[in-house]
């Protein structure tokens, strides 16, 4: 179908079709495992023409490697079938899925910043040629208009597209997927309002409704409940890699879709109670606001681990980096009682903050350098005398930091690209170890890594708090929150919602509260 048949003022009628309909996709069987170990088993799927089919589960639950395995990133296990439309569809084949008329927009966008929106719709498309190849702008700039006025948008297509609105960006990367699919059959959005202010939600909604009501299938993910409540027409819910249910939208509530992910039942009216560290305060932060979250204000004292959860888009994974200058803010952060310099990381490392990303490869390392190389990275003055390196003393200390990283290489000299994902984090976690930090910020410290790396990180981590290091840990996975943390924060909406201390909280509660939707308690807990 082509993005032609989209009327600027359409409507938001959506026409499911009924099961004995073609099903825009149907999976079956489908399972994928890595190195033996299954992480999606036997999940079978079935989103109808002109329906909006939520996804939904915990992060590990299988819904990205179910993407990943339609648009053909991964092979499925053998066994695993699909269809679209009753024709069969070659999993883990990119070709055939685009040949279905299956398209992708990925929680990234695929969009970049500096170009212009004429720029990005053509990135992976092309533009229109006359004679000689030359680009038919006038053409081209038309195609780009109307694609994204008929999804209800109208911005200047010539600025770049980081001054868009998220949901501008948004609008133009689905309406590049829509372009030319003369056969459109599935459109899969992948947490496509996770960094997006909640005033242009129900704009992206409406986007939604208009494709869905074309008879196109939607396969919407996301993490956000109220937004599957009232825009799914049948939501499926995965759970360690397997399904646990497929329901219409009308049969069930959102505490039924929590228990569905957490498989259990959860105490909401437990008391929420302040850390009971003594020590001072080391890290004071005072109506902290960046993009769409805040104000936010929290202490954390020495010795003390704080952990921040909430699901993606709550504003927990732009806290730490936020904190450590990397980005524009207004508020105030304070070490001992000094404010920081904002968007200044240097001046966050001469006043002892590290931080460690949770983008390890982009900006943790430097994969062609060596371990050693790595671990001394910003801080070659402390084994240096009158401007010259000590040789002996730099490998001496470095000896020392790899035997107690537990670094699993054949030694420091080894290229850190050799490396594990896990000792590449204990490396990184080293380096900022090694200069003695008053506070350490980790963003999804054991993201990616296995359960030996893993338990090595949280002994890190318990022994930099044991030094009257102040810790905080902003991450996704509860159960490493609950197992490290003296407090946390649940973030919800750009603020602190519900605060827990030690031991008052369990792993699948914690995942309840950061999948609720309570307004009332949302400011609660500010100066936490």
């Amino acid at each position: 179908m082509s993005t032609s048949t989209y009327e600027p003022d359409g409507g938001s009628v959506r026409r499911g079709s009924s099961d004995e309909d073609p099903s825009a996709l149907r999976l079956e069987g489908v399972g994928k495992s890595f190195s033996g170990t299954p992480v999606l088993s036997d999940v079978s799927l079935n989103v109808r023409q002109g329906e909006v089919h939520a996804l939904i589960g915990q992060n590990g639950s299988g819904k990205s490697t179910l993407i990943k395995i339609l648009s053909g990133f991964h092979h499925p296990d053998p066994g695993s079938r699909a269809t679209v439309l009753d024709v069969a569809l070659e999993l883990g084949d990119p070709g055939s899925a685009h040949q279905r008329g299956i398209r992708f927009v990925h929680q990234d966008l695929g969009l970049v910043g500096r170009l212009s929106s004429l720029e990005n719709f053509a990135l992976g498309i092309g533009y229109p040629t006359g004679a000689l190849s030359r680009i038919r702008w006038r053409q081209h700039r038309q195609i780009v208009r109307d694609g994204v006025r008929r999804l209800g948008h109208e911005f200047d297509l010539a600025v770049p597209v980081e001054r868009l609105a998220p949901v501008e960006r948004t609008a133009l990367a689905i309406a590049r997927a829509l372009h030319g699919a003369d056969n459109l059959s599935l459109l899969v959005l992948d947490e496509p309002t996770a960094t997006m202010p909640r005033a242009d939600v129900e704009r992206l909604h409406h986007l939604v409704r208009r494709v869905s009501g074309e008879g196109i299938g939607v396969l919407y993910v996301s993490h956000h409940l109220d937004e599957i409540m009232s825009l799914a027409d049948r939501v499926t819910v995965l759970r360690d890699g397997r399904k646990v249910d497929t329901a219409e939208i009308q049969t069930v509530t959102k505490e039924n879709l929590i228990t569905m992910m957490t498989g259990s039942t959860v105490n909401k009216d437990r008391t929420a109670a302040a850390g009971t560290t003594t020590a001072g305060v080391v890290l004071e932060v005072r109506d902290l606001s960046f993009g769409s979250s805040g104000p936010i204000s929290f202490d954390v004292r020495g010795g003390e681990i704080l952990g921040i959860a909430g699901i993606t888009g709550s504003g927990r994974e732009r806290l730490c980096r936020t904190v450590y200058g990397g980005s524009d803010y207004d508020g105030t952060v304070l070490i001992e009682g000094t404010p920081l310099k904002r968007r200044n990381t240097q001046h966050a490392v001469t006043s002892g903050v590290g931080f460690v990303s949770a983008t390890r490869l982009d900006d943790g390392v430097v994969a062609e350098m060596s371990v050693r190389e790595n671990l001394m990275l910003g801080d070659i003055r402390s084994v240096a005398r009158f401007g010259v390196v000590r040789r002996s003393r730099e490998s001496a200390e470095c000896a020392d930091l790899f035997r107690d990283l537990k670094v699993k290489a054949s030694g420091p000299e080894a290229p850190l690209a050799s490396l594990s994902g896990g000792n590449q984090q204990k490396v990184v976690i080293g380096r900022w170890l090694r200069r003695r930090p008053r506070v350490l910020l980790l963003d999804e410290p054991t993201q990616g890594v296995d359960v030996a790396a893993k338990a090595d990180i949280h002994r890190l981590v318990d022994d930099a708090a044991t030094t009257g290091v102040a810790v905080v840990v902003a991450g996704s996975d509860e159960e490493e929150l609950v197992r490290l943390c003296d407090r946390i924060l649940v973030m919800r909406d750009g603020v602190v919602a519900r605060q827990f201390a030690r031991g008052e909280i369990t792993a699948s509660e914690l995942a309840f509260e950061c999948l609720a939707d309570d307004k009332s308690d949302q400011k609660e807990d500010e100066h936490a």
